[in-house]
């Protein structure tokens, strides 16, 4: 019987994942062998007769279940990228065993004791300053996660735990099942007026492979984000509109009500069982903002500022709308379409003008020049890695003097088993073994539109500062440079990591960045400085309305978790309380926000949705920074890199911040970039 290649060392280039040799069902026997071989090293570990030391209790604890982990983020990311059937299966009898193993460490008395050991005497080993934090961060990860819990509460955090692993994937199938479910097939050539040439002709070809005359159009953000933008017919975009914003919101087999429920009474359950007062005091803890109050203040303070403006730029919208189409009361569906309207009024610039010069390939090598200029790193496009799927592309990332940095995954278009968004995730991360600096595997993955017969992939704005964003993020994972691999790359607190990918955006609203790589598709001329100009320009446009959505999904998200939920049973009826404070929009009694709402009841968010606006503050306070010295400036773009880009969570995140900036950072420049205050 051949050996399951999941349990082998990769006989490939850099280590990379064998993907076109692995079979869905290599992984539930790989997973199993793993933890087995797992649970041995803490044996060792455990069972060693010789005093607890950092080095043979700390350090052996870190680099043990190598090989697990290396499992896990393959199976992991494919489920999100590259899902089927079989995988969805799998992850709903392998969640719950990883669920247990980790309890099976956390709450290891013998383990614990031995942690405890070494943290009891940390003043008198003379350890470096990222040693201590990976001291600190393993005994608290014991101690936040039950270790001193007595047997019988041991056990009901196990039980829970295993609920939770279960009910987050279960919400995350259901979101993608609702979105690959639903189709909009039109026919007529009046039903898609107004639409670009290029949505059009994309729908056709979808429509087209699956044997229909017409168009179809569909909840996946390249198709949908078009339609409700410049569709004419404002029936079809209501249509689209509700269907997009009731996904687990139909009492039917898909539906997320319970199951959201579920998730954040037994978040609370486990919370109060370690000895906290809610799910969002236990999480902010180990963040930045440190408790939910001052959450509470930051998303209050920033309201105070932005409602106003807000309220001033819907009403501006509701007279448009009117005076241009008679229309008595702006609904959701009339919102990004009267928006790109407006927009075009003011500042004489739509996404249509700008798509030709922003070609997917084009925006890419940007990302790679203007990187190359802050940070001294170099990409090379190779075809001798494996991948997942054929759109998949892979680099080759080294600095000047040719010194391996890592290796780049890009997958840029949506298909039926991959989910909506962007992210960046990692398949391997950055640590030193053995005097070995061993380097990173990182991926982005994003959704934007394919090229079709007629164009390339041309990305609007927005789609080109997605690309930007994640791109921030993986640099965070590319130049890691630090010992362990749990302090490494964004491995940080949480109300941090949008700090790398944040900042990267601003460089694409300004002219000395654009003139590399906004160049027309078919002219090859760079993007003309009038368009440039309107781009600044239109960057406040809307944006009190903008950080008034942010931020009411930071007080559903806190409303979720900062309170005890058990007495709430209508979804429905919390959310529209939460949203009242902050509507602009009428209601629609059909459609529900929390039961898609993925960040925070599938991925990392809960509690932590506000790290999005948290970290505008400091990416703004940075890039002012850039600004005052120069966007391209080496001395500014260093500190960046070895204060930020590079060291991870080795130390606090204010401490590394003010190391780079010299000083705290100020929210004045987030809210005079946004226009809300003067500058």
């Amino acid at each position: 019987m051949a050996r399951n290649i999941l349990n082998q060392k990769f006989k490939t280039p850099y280590n990379t994942a064998p993907f076109s040799k692995i079979k869905d069902t290599h992984f539930m026997p790989a997973f199993k062998a793993a933890i087995a071989s797992a649970k041995m090293e803490i044996d060792t570990i455990v069972d060693t007769t010789e005093s607890p030391t950092f080095e043979n209790t700390i350090e052996a604890l870190e680099f043990s279940g190598e090989q697990l982990d290396r499992i896990s983020s393959l199976f992991f990311n494919l489920n999100s990228a590259e899902t089927n059937d079989s995988i969805q299966k799998i992850a709903q009898k392998v969640s719950p065993l990883l669920a247990e193993f980790s309890n099976d460490i956390t709450l290891n008395e013998a383990l614990f004791k031995r942690i405890k050991a070494v943290y009891d005497c940390k003043s008198d080993l003379n350890l470096n300053t990222e040693q201590q934090t990976l001291l600190e961060k393993k005994y608290k990860s014991f101690a936040r996660n039950g270790a001193n819990l007595p047997e019988d509460k041991k056990s009901k955090l196990r039980e829970i735990d295993k609920k939770l692993s279960q009910l987050k994937l279960k919400f995350g199938e259901n979101v993608l099942a609702e979105t690959n479910n639903f189709e909009m097939h039109l026919t007529q050539e009046d039903e898609v007026s107004g639409l670009p040439d290029g949505a059009k002709e994309a729908a056709k070809q979808l429509a087209e492979s699956k044997h229909k005359d017409g168009w179809l159009f569909t909840l996946h953000y390249p198709s949908y984000i078009p339609f409700v933008t410049y569709a004419d017919n404002r029936q079809l975009r209501k249509e689209l509109t509700l269907a997009a914003g009731s996904k687990g919101f139909h009492g039917n087999a898909l539906d997320n009500q319970h199951i959201l429920l579920d998730i954040a009474k037994l978040r609370h359950e486990r919370a109060a069982l370690l000895g906290y007062q809610t799910h969002a005091h236990f999480v902010l803890e180990e963040r930045m903002a440190e408790s939910p109050e001052k959450v509470s203040s930051f998303i209050n303070d920033l309201l105070l500022k932005a409602k106003p403006a807000a309220e001033r730029e819907f009403k501006n919208l509701e007279n448009f709308a009117k005076q241009l189409d008679g229309i008595d009361r702006l609904e959701k569906w009339d919102g990004a379409y009267y928006s790109e309207k407006l927009k075009q009024k003011l500042f004489s610039i739509d996404d249509e003008q700008l798509k030709p010069y922003f070609k997917l390939e084009n925006v890419i090598d940007g990302a790679f020049a203007i990187t190359n200029k802050l940070f001294d790193l170099e990409f090379e496009r190779i075809d001798n890695i494996d991948t997942y799927h054929e759109d998949v592309l892979t680099y080759r990332v080294s600095n000047s003097k040719g010194d391996f940095i890592s290796i780049l995954y890009a997958d840029f278009f949506p298909r039926p088993g991959k989910r909506n968004g962007a992210w960046m995730t990692s398949y391997k991360p950055q640590y030193i073994k053995n005097g070995e600096n061993s380097r990173p595997h990182i991926s982005i993955v994003c959704n934007f539109t394919k090229p079709t017969r007629t164009k390339p992939s041309l990305l609007t704005f927005n789609e080109v500062t997605t690309l930007f964003h994640e791109f921030g993020h993986a640099l965070h994972g590319m130049l890691a440079n630090t010992t362990y691999p749990s302090l490494s790359g964004t491995s940080v607190y949480w109300d941090f990591v949008e700090l790398p990918s944040q900042i990267m955006e601003n460089w694409c609203y300004e002219k000395e960045a654009l003139e590399l790589f906004a160049k027309h598709y078919e002219t090859q001329e760079n993007i003309p400085m009038d368009l440039v100009d309107k781009i600044k320009e239109s960057a406040t446009f809307h944006q009190g309305m903008q950080t008034l959505r942010q931020l009411r999904f930071g007080l559903l998200d806190m409303s979720w978790h900062a309170k005890d939920p058990s007495q709430i049973n209508n979804v429905k009826a919390h959310e529209d309380m939460v949203f009242s404070a902050t509507d602009l929009y009428p209601r629609t009694e059909s459609t529900c926000m929390s039961t898609s709402f993925s960040h925070i009841f599938q991925g990392g968010y809960s509690s932590g949705y506000y790290s999005y606006k948290w970290a505008e503050v400091l990416d703004a306070d940075a890039f002012e920074y850039f600004k005052e010295k120069g966007i391209f400036n080496p001395i500014v773009a260093t500190k960046f890199k070895d204060y930020i880009l590079s060291k991870g969570g080795t130390e606090k995140p204010m401490l590394l911040y003010k190391r780079f900036r010299g000083q705290e950072p100020k929210p004045d420049a987030l809210l005079r970039r946004a226009g809300l205050i003067e500058k």
